[in-house]
């Protein structure tokens, strides 16, 4: 089976990109952002967080009592 070869773009594929009049160019942060992995999960960092916290004065705390 051969692949067919249209080369439907030759036409523009050299042509300059003068970008947008109605928007500004977003930059690169913003664009890295869009392909970032998020958090599924509302509010799982805080927990994790809050309970490091706690096993930390848990931890100061028994140490203190000997």
């Amino acid at each position: 089976m051969e692949l067919q070869n249209d080369h439907q773009y030759d036409d523009i594929i050299m042509l300059e990109y003068h970008g947008s009049k109605r928007h500004s160019r977003m930059s690169l942060l913003n664009r890295a952002a869009q392909f970032a992995p998020f958090a599924a999960l509302d509010g799982y960092d805080e927990a994790i967080q809050e309970a490091a916290r706690r096993a930390v004065v848990s931890s100061e705390a028994s140490d203190g009592i000997k």
